[in-house]
């Protein structure tokens, strides 16, 4: 009989069916993302449109592709429109408080703030009661923890608490409101199910307990997702190579559990007809010790998928993707702007379409050696726009580090598992096979921190996240093209390795610079040279990531202080990337206060002088605020520091965020603003004083913002003032780092890119 074209000479379906769900599930995903912040009714219509196309136009692809939308737009419409029908919405606009009973969804999280720490979790409203009257089955929340005493242990996956809050409106679309509780009273009984699950989880912490602290934080990330433990620094290592899926839940874990499982079965002479029901019960449990966040379910799906592709090759693989993102979206709508579903979905993708013809073309090497490169290079070619547009940089260690450390990852979560299944029955038996777990864990570890400690493991990106995509399209091209010819490819991994432990910086740091304003996008980054290889650093940025970079290309590796004008976000939030691999002695914040950082802090006022350097050539005079506590409802940005650094007899006055008002005050105060060079204030707004700006009499200008930021600064009316004011202005969103310079007592200011 002759196939048709739908359909392959052993009647399995052909690549036509195979593909055209592809464009479905793309649709899908826009929509989705598209539809969850938009009225119901908005998802309502696109669904009800989609169905009206379908009974119009009956072309079997436009019927699949519309069904699947109005499937998605239905989900949506139904999801929304129950939070907007949701009591406690209404609740939240009014800012009530309330009694409430919640079952708990996500274990409590500790968080830092510079209002104070506290835990976080989210929850189902069971019941509320307030001044408004009662209500039951109200809705997902947010819940933030900040009364003392409080035992996150306590706060874990199906229990029921009690809490007496402030219900204000909801930061995300998927839920109702934000609680604020002031008292926490965790209620007794849970289901028999999660209470299992939460021993699993005990017993793999516990397994490892007597282990050195790193490898003890990690097994259990490896095993269940639950990366509590795992330090700030370490973190930011597995960042910077390329690792940081290790530390959450990923199809990897599931994928891993799975064959393990099957492995045993096969070697204990269990049949075949059985393995179903084991890998059904391998991923159950998964997802209960893990737990059931939209997070988890997507990762089990993305690798079930991708184990499933093993068996059933490209162009089913590819299809069973697109069902998998169809299902999840029709789950949970939300997972369309989640990053983690987008690196998921793409890290799937590569891995399935990507890694079997890089597999083929390296022909020339041991078919291992050929999976083991191909795997984390398919995957890593795939997220690379995204972790781009994430956080700016390309790692240049991801593939290696994701190769030196793979074969560390199954042994360390099956033994973890092991050893925590173990520790419930024998506590010395299940401490055995945690030990090898943590053997291996350490290996990751030192992989991580060895990739990551070198100079050049990752590099930030000049350019629009967008133009990643044709950049990595073409270095997916020279690759298949090197990959045929091995002594091309191994030339081309040797460069890449001296490039990546001696990056070429040629002409950075210029010499005689003084102050630098980093790159750190939107936000504000400056380096003061304290003189071999110290510096005095204010203000962070957003992410620790572009901060770190700018001072590894400055040679720093000792702080003499962290200065933090204000504690606005994209100010501090970067704070960990100062500390990564230098010496930090002191912090120094203003009347906002700043971040926990866990060092010796102390708050600076208006009059207060700060010295660094070893010959003091860092001097800073403060100029604002006069007030050492913000009064009630006063703006941060108008507690900034305001500083005056002099250098050579060149000044240099740094601003922070403050506003007009501010600006007004410092004038009135009779502070002396005059400055070489203006560190404009709250990245170039449109917010400022005329007079105060022009009392500066800077002949230079530094603009510190983000690249295509939301908030259109530099505003071009704060760029007429400074052109008005005769002033020169350098931007780091268009020309990257600048430096301020000065040689034989002439100053000048250079852009060095990123």
């Amino acid at each position: 009989m002759i196939s048709s074209r739908s359909e392959s000479a052993d009647g399995q379906p052909g690549p036509q069916h195979d593909l055209r769900l592809v464009p479905a599930a793309v649709l899908g995903w826009a929509l989705a993302a598209w539809a969850v912040g938009r009225p119901s009714v908005v998802a309502l219509a696109v669904a009800v449109g989609c169905l009206v196309l379908v009974a119009l136009w009956h072309r079997p692809a436009v019927v699949v592709t519309g069904c699947l939308l109005a499937l998605v737009g239905l989900s949506v419409a139904w999801r929304v429109a129950a939070v907007e029908a949701s009591p406690m919405s209404a609740w939240a606009e009014k800012g009530v408080n309330a009694e409430v009973v919640l079952q708990v969804e996500t274990d409590a999280r500790a968080y830092r703030a510079p209002g104070g720490d506290g835990l976080v979790l989210t929850g189902e409203v069971v019941e509320a009661t307030s001044r408004l009257g009662v209500i039951r089955s109200a809705g997902q929340v947010t819940i933030f923890v900040t009364e003392a005493g409080v035992d996150a242990r306590d706060l874990t996956v199906g229990r029921r608490i009690r809490v007496t809050a402030a219900v204000t409106p909801a930061e995300g679309s998927s839920e109702v409101a934000t609680l604020r509780a002031s008292s926490v009273h965790p209620m007794t009984g849970r289901p028999w199910w999660w209470a299992a699950s939460e021993r699993v989880r005990t017993g793999v912490r516990e397994a490892v307990a007597h282990q050195p602290a790193a490898p003890r934080a990690l097994v259990p990330a490896l095993v269940d997702g639950d990366d509590a433990a795992i330090p700030d620094d370490l973190d930011e290592d597995f960042r910077r190579s390329g690792l940081t899926h290790l530390l959450a839940v990923s199809g990897t874990n599931l994928t891993i559990i799975v064959a393990a499982l099957l492995g045993m079965a096969r070697a204990a002479g269990i049949g075949r007809r059985w393995w179903v029901v084991l890998g059904v019960v391998a991923v159950v449990g998964f997802v209960l010790v893990a737990r059931p966040e939209p997070s988890v379910l997507r990762a089990a799906v993305m690798g079930l998928v991708g184990l499933a592709a093993l068996g059933i090759g490209v162009a089913g693989g590819v299809r069973a993707i697109a069902v998998a993102v169809i299902a999840l979206l029709a789950f949970d709508p939300w997972l369309g702007r989640s990053p983690g579903f987008v690196l998921s979905v793409c890290a799937t993708a590569g891995i399935v379409v990507l890694a079997p013809p890089l597999i083929e073309r390296m022909a020339w090497c041991p078919r291992w050696l050929a999976v083991a490169i191909a795997v984390p290079v398919a995957a890593q070619a795939a997220c690379m726009p995204m972790l781009v547009a994430l956080s700016g940089e390309v790692s240049l260690v991801a593939v290696a580090a994701n190769l030196a450390a793979g074969p560390a990852v199954a042994p360390a979560t099956v033994t973890g598992l092991a050893g925590g299944l173990l520790w419930l029955v024998a506590a010395p038996v299940g401490e055995a096979a945690g030990q090898v777990a943590s053997w291996c864990a350490s290996w990751i570890i030192a992989v991580g921190r060895t990739c990551a400690g070198f100079e050049g493991a990752a590099v930030g990106w000049g350019g629009p996240w967008w133009w990643s995509i044709p950049a990595t399209v073409a270095v997916v091209a020279a690759g298949w093209w090197v990959m045929r010819r091995p002594a091309l490819a191994a030339g081309v991994a040797l460069g890449l390795g001296i490039v990546v432990v001696h990056p070429p910086d040629p002409g950075w740091p210029p010499g005689g610079w003084i102050v630098v304003a980093c790159d750190v996008g939107q936000g504000d980054g400056l380096v003061l040279n304290a003189g071999e290889g110290q510096a005095v650093v204010v203000d962070t940025g957003m992410d620790p990531g572009p901060i770190d970079r700018c001072l590894r290309r400055l040679g720093i590796d000792h702080v003499v202080a962290l200065v933090f004008t204000h504690a606005d976000a994209d100010h501090v939030a970067g704070w960990r990337g100062v500390l990564r691999g230098r010496r930090v002695d002191a912090v120094i914040v203003g009347a906002s206060g700043g971040p926990a950082t866990g060092l010796p802090t102390t708050q600076a006022d208006a009059g207060d002088v700060i010295v660094a350097g070893s010959r003091e050539q860092v001097r800073l005079d403060v100029l604002w605020p006069v007030e050492r506590e913000p009064a009630p409802g006063q703006d941060r940005n108008d507690l900034s520091l305001v500083m005056r650094l002099e250098v050579d007899g060149v000044r240099v006055l740094l601003t922070g965020d403050v506003e007009p008002e501010a600006q007004r005050a410092l004038l009135r105060s009779g502070a002396d603003l005059r400055a070489d060079v203006l560190k404009v204030p709250h990245h170039g707004s449109a917010h400022q004083d005329p007079d105060f700006i022009a009392a500066t009499g800077a002949a230079a200008a530094l603009i510190s913002a983000g690249r295509d930021n939301p908030h259109g600064h530099p505003a071009p009316s704060a760029l007429e003032l400074l052109a008005d004011c005769h002033m020169a202005w350098w931007r780091t969103d268009l020309q990257g780092d600048l430096a301020v310079l000065v040689r034989e007592g002439r100053w000048s200011i250079v852009a060095g890119g990123t």
